[in-house]
């Protein structure tokens, strides 16, 4: 079980070894590595000097004056910037996609772009969202995306829709989504040191259709990684882009 994978081809290569699948919760796409601002589509782009400075704007919830000053430097380069930034996108997948074990099942995250996602997916990869499959005899549902925020992240979407996919999903021993549930000690991340969007419907559910497990990830430093509601143990999975390390579900 791996999510917020951003660009770690290599490591994902070796994340499914000894299990009976590999489950991906999203985020393929390194567009900016906060932790290191050389790294990533933007730094390609526009230096690291450009990311360093985008990524203070964005850590001081200065939103507004970052999409100005990224506007500024799109027009510095006269580039089309969908079009540069699918280009970088469409060579990640292409490597992150190739590195899947055969099976893999996997739901979007938010920095994820879904409409490539069918062109670089294999027949050993099953892409779910708001969707239900069984795996090893147990019943995984699975719902991609995220909430909107102003940080506007490519798979952003309103509550109402993201609450139907849960419904859709209904009753499962295991329900894997990018995002943690509306609950503060799992949305806080430690190191930005802000509160990230979790979900209320994704925590009603959890609560009315109690799963064994309810596996997330997102939030990249949490303040707490695992609690339980009710009999349902919470998960985050981690963060693989600097761990490299897939979370091992048992029973």
């Amino acid at each position: 079980m791996v999510s917020d994978v951003h660009g770690n081809a290599r490591d994902l290569a070796r994340a499914g070894e000894g299990a009976d699948a590999l489950v991906c919760l999203g985020d393929l796409v390194l567009f900016l590595d906060y932790a290191d601002h050389s790294r990533g589509i933007f730094p390609d782009l526009f230096g690291a000097e450009n990311a360093h400075r985008i990524v203070e704007l964005r850590t001081a919830r200065r939103f507004e004056e970052a999409r100005a000053f990224g506007a500024g430097l799109w027009s510095a380069v006269g580039a089309d910037p969908r079009a540069a930034i699918e280009k970088a996108v469409r060579k990640q997948y292409s490597e992150l996609f190739a590195a899947f074990p055969t099976p893999t099942y996997a739901t979007y995250g938010n920095v994820d772009m879904p409409d490539l996602w069918p062109e670089y997916a294999g027949s050993g990869t099953r892409v779910l969202d708001g969707e239900r499959v069984e795996i090893a005899g147990r019943v995984f549902g699975f719902v991609g995306g995220g909430l909107r925020t102003a940080m506007r992240t490519p798979y952003e979407i309103g509550d109402e829709e993201y609450a139907a996919k849960i419904e859709a999903v209904g009753e499962v021993d295991v329900l894997c989504t990018h995002i943690p549930p509306e609950v503060p000690e799992l949305v806080y991340d430690t190191v930005a040191r802000r509160f990230e969007r979790g979900s209320l419907a994704l925590l009603d559910a959890i609560r009315r259709t109690r799963p064994r497990y309810a596996l997330f990830g997102h939030v990249h430093q949490p303040l707490a990684q695992r609690m339980r509601i009710g009999r349902t143990e919470c998960v985050n999975v981690g963060h693989f882009a600097s761990s490299g390390r897939p979370f091992a579900l048992q029973w």
